[in-house]
C-alpha cells in the first residue's frame, strides 16, 4: 500500500522543479527581450551612406543601361533548404531548417558568384547580403560579390541589424543568433551621393525587435549631358498580412520618385518589393492556389499611368521556401521587378530561370534607354 506521505512528498518535489523550471524559462525570455531591447538597431531617417569608388568610371556617357536585381537570400535558402519561419515556427523548428549547413551555404554564394558574369550588368542590385551574420557562418558576402565586380562603385545599407534573434523559443540551443545583413548596389558608375532612407510603418513590440529594419538606397548618377539618374534600391517589408506597413512604405516611396522625377531625373526602382506588380496575379504559375495570397499587389492607380512597370510575366522569381523545392510542385510567384519614370524607356526584360539553387529568388536583368 503507498505510503500517502512519501507520495504527497514526492508531487510537492514534482511542482517544485516544474517551478524551477518555469520560472528559469520566464527569466530567459526576460532576459532575451531586456537585452534585444536595449541593443535595438534604431537607424535615422535619413543617412548618407559610404561610397566605395574601386575605379568605377565619373559620369554616364552612354544613354543605354543595363540593370539586375537579385535577392541572394544570404546564401542560406537554396532549393534544398525549408526555412522554419516561413511555416510558422516562432516557438519549435518542426524539423525544419534554421540554418543551412556551412557546406549549403558555401555551396550557395559559390553559385551566385559564379552567376555574375551571366548577369552582370550596368547596375547590380542584391538583397539580403550578409556582412556578418551567424545564419552564414559570418561570412562577408559584399567582399564575396565584390571579387567578381572590378571597376564597380559600391554602396552598402544595413537593413537587419539584431545580436540575438531568440527563435525557436522553445529550442534555444538552435537560435537563429545574430544578424547583420543589407543591401549592396554596385555599378560601372560612381555616384555623386548615396542615401539611406528608412522607411516608415513598424511592427509592434517585442516583434519589431527582431525583424528588418526597412530601408531604400537612393544612388544620384550624373549624366555627361547634366541631368541624374536617381536609381531606388528597395527591399519592403515581408510578414505584413492585412497590408498596412506596406501602404505607408510605398506611400513614400511614391512622394519621393514623383519629386525627383519633377527635379527632371530619370528614376529607376528596382529590387524585392515583397508585392505582386499592379495586375499580376499571384498564382499565375499556380492557378487556383488560394494558400500563399499574403502577397498583394500594388494598386493600378499607384503611379501615373506614363510610369512604367517592368517584369518578365513568364519567370517566377520567388519560391516558398516553407518546404524543399521542388520544380513544378513548390509554390512559385514573381515579386521582384523594376519601375521606370516616364523619361526612362525599358528595351528589354528577362528573369533567369536557375532553378532557385542558390536562393528563394531568382534574378531579373533589365535593359533600358534613358530619353
Amino acid at each position: 500500500m503507498a505510503n500517502p506521505s512519501k507520495t504527497k512528498k514526492n508531487s510537492f518535489l514534482s511542482l517544485k522543479i516544474l517551478g524551477i523550471f518555469l520560472f528559469l524559462f520566464l527569466f530567459y525570455i526576460c532576459a532575451v527581450l531586456l537585452h534585444a531591447t536595449y541593443t535595438d538597431f534604431t537607424p535615422e531617417g535619413i543617412s548618407k551612406l559610404k561610397i566605395e569608388s574601386n575605379q568605377a568610371q565619373a559620369s554616364i556617357q552612354d544613354s543605354t543601361l543595363s540593370f539586375t536585381s537579385w535577392n541572394i537570400g544570404y546564401a542560406g535558402l537554396g532549393k534544398e533548404s525549408d526555412f522554419f519561419y516561413n511555416g510558422g515556427g516562432f516557438f519549435t523548428s518542426g524539423g525544419k531548417m534554421v540554418r543551412s549547413s556551412k557546406e549549403l551555404v558555401e555551396k550557395n554564394i559559390a553559385g551566385v558568384r559564379a552567376s555574375i558574369p551571366k548577369i552582370k550588368s550596368d547596375f547590380m542590385l542584391f538583397q539580403e547580403v550578409d556582412f556578418n551574420s551567424c545564419r552564414s557562418y559570418h561570412s562577408n558576402q559584399q567582399e564575396m560579390l565584390q571579387e567578381g565586380l572590378d571597376k564597380y562603385s559600391c554602396t552598402s545599407a544595413v537593413n537587419f541589424d539584431v545580436n540575438r534573434i531568440p527563435t525557436p523559443i522553445l529550442e534555444p540551443w538552435n537560435i537563429y543568433g545574430e544578424a547583420n545583413s543589407g543591401l549592396n548596389t554596385f555599378s560601372r558608375y560612381l555616384p555623386r551621393e548615396a542615401e539611406r532612407h528608412q522607411l516608415p510603418g513598424k511592427f509592434s513590440w517585442p516583434n519589431s525587435l527582431f525583424l528588418l529594419d526597412r530601408c531604400l538606397v537612393l544612388n544620384r548618377y550624373p549624366t555627361d549631358w547634366g541631368k541624374d539618374l536617381v536609381v531606388v534600391h528597395i527591399h519592403n517589408s515581408a510578414y505584413d498580412r492585412d497590408g498596412k506597413i506596406k501602404k505607408v512604405q510605398m506611400d513614400y516611396l511614391k512622394n519621393l520618385v514623383l519629386q525627383e522625377y519633377e527635379l527632371g531625373n530619370y528614376i529607376v526602382v528596382g529590387g524585392d518589393w515583397n508585392q505582386c506588380p499592379p495586375g499580376f496575379n499571384f498564382d499565375t504559375f499556380h492557378p487556383g492556389t488560394k494558400k500563399y495570397s499574403s502577397n498583394p499587389n500594388i494598386d493600378s492607380d499607384f503611379l501615373p499611368a506614363d510610369w512604367t512597370w517592368v517584369y518578365d510575366p513568364s519567370v517566377p522569381t520567388i519560391r516558398n521556401s516553407a518546404v524543399i523545392y521542388e520544380t513544378g510542385k513548390t509554390f512559385t510567384s514573381l515579386i521582384d521587378f523594376f519601375l521606370l519614370s516616364p523619361n526612362v524607356k525599358a528595351l528589354n526584360i528577362k528573369g533567369l530561370d536557375q532553378g532557385f539553387d542558390f536562393s528563394d529568388h531568382q534574378s531579373i536583368r533589365m535593359e533600358v534607354r534613358l530619353l
